[in-house]
């Protein structure tokens, strides 16, 4: 027996549900990177004073074994994030959709890994009987060429991230269930990311003046995106039909 069957988007998957929970986790990510960044590692890390910065660690070891759990918490719901923005933007273009999953993956693969850089200051520091044989302030290096390599790691990242948005930001302009505005915060957060890694890269001094002008148009970018997620979610019924038109060709 043969039949024709059409395949229907489902009404049951709720797209606007899955944008805010898409929301969700994007706000917890930024919650996360916040406390890790800016009030636990800013508070410990005294920029290349080996020294200090492992006096501080070792004062508030707690704290900055809280910065490490809330950096991989922050980077799994960005894994979330991911997926649902995935799902969500599938139906203006799959293989696009797909190839910026692919870089977003590959950038939280590569913050997962820089946090094995952190989690190495704990062995340095730790006191071990075989650590004897170092001194104590080339331990007090160690810890601090983990850290730093722990930030190469994460701007490598930003690089994946970057190309990511740059990607999703043309998924977004193309949809007709978010607002084309927000596909152009999106990109030029995405170009913005890429400048800056890239003229750290090439020249650190000159990035560090271009940072405050590179950073702001990122960050509303992301408010925008995770606002827009958390608060409105998706145009339910534009969005299915987008999926109906995709199946459909």
């Amino acid at each position: 027996m043969s039949a024709s069957i059409t395949i229907q988007p489902s009404a049951g998957s709720s797209p606007r549900l899955k944008a805010r929970i898409a929301g969700v986790f994007y706000l917890v990510t930024f919650v996360t990177a916040i406390f890790a960044e800016f009030i636990i590692n800013a508070r410990l890390v005294a920029g290349n004073d080996a020294a200090t910065t492992a006096t501080n660690i070792l004062a508030h070891e707690f704290l900055f074994r809280s910065a490490v759990a809330a950096d991989l918490i922050g980077i799994s719901c960005y894994v979330a994030v991911t997926a649902l923005l995935y799902e969500l933007l599938k139906p203006v273009n799959r293989s696009v959709s797909l190839f910026a999953a692919f870089f977003s993956l590959m950038g939280c693969a590569m913050w997962f890994f820089g946090c094995v850089f952190k989690l190495a200051v704990f062995v340095v520091l730790g006191g071990a009987q075989y650590l004897s044989v170092f001194k104590l302030e080339q331990l007090q290096a160690l810890a601090l060429m983990f850290l730093k390599l722990n930030g190469r790691a994460f701007s490598v990242g930003m690089v994946l991230f970057g190309f990511y948005c740059l990607l999703i930001g043309y998924l977004i302009f193309s949809s007709n269930f978010l607002p084309r505005i927000l596909g152009m915060l999106v990109a030029f957060a995405g170009l913005g990311d890429l400048i800056s890694m890239f003229a750290n890269f090439l020249s650190p001094a000159f990035a560090h003046h271009l940072d405050p002008y590179i950073m702001l148009p990122g960050l509303i970018g992301e408010l925008s995106l995770m606002l827009w997620l958390l608060v409105m979610g998706v145009n339910a019924s534009r969005w299915k039909e987008q999926a109906r038109v995709r199946i459909s060709s």
